[in-house]
């Protein structure tokens, strides 16, 4: 039976990463061989391609999304999407995220403080923590495919 796994756009060829290109990963293609692949990618349904990049940032609040070319908050459409593409697939058994994304990393992103200092190299992306939340199992595409 196949199962229904989420992942992240750019890695299936999408030209949706924030300056246009993709991250096409043959290899995970080739592993993925079979299942049923739902893609998704937060940023480009948002703010379309390109865009500016984000950071993670920890605030007060929690962890947000910061541009880094305006310092908007740009938190709040990534949850929404992510939430509602959750709602929409129920049954995903697995979460497949391009490491070091802000909004797709499962245990890869950068984290900084509110003065642009790093804290982390292992933080979640914005759409992975919600995968994360609702028990779906969720790692990187670094991991999926062993470490390339």
């Amino acid at each position: 039976m196949k199962r229904r796994i989420a992942v992240s756009a750019c890695l299936l060829g999408e030209s949706c990463r924030y300056d246009g290109t993709d991250n096409r990963n043959e290899q995970l293609l080739q592993m993925l061989e079979g299942e049923e692949i739902i893609p998704f990618c937060p940023e480009d349904f948002a703010f379309g391609t390109p865009r500016p990049t984000m950071d993670l940032v920890e605030t007060e609040t929690g962890v947000r999304a910061f541009s880094n070319e305006t310092g908007e908050d740009l938190s709040d459409p990534v949850i929404e999407y992510a939430k509602d593409f959750f709602d929409t697939y129920p049954d995903i058994a697995l979460f497949i995220g391009k490491d070091r994304s802000p909004s797709c990393g499962v245990c890869s992103a950068k984290c900084y403080d509110e003065k642009k200092v790093l804290l982390s190299t292992e933080g979640t992306g914005l759409m992975a923590k919600e995968a994360k939340e609702r028990g779906i199992e969720a790692i990187d595409a670094e991991v999926y495919l062993g470490g390339v």
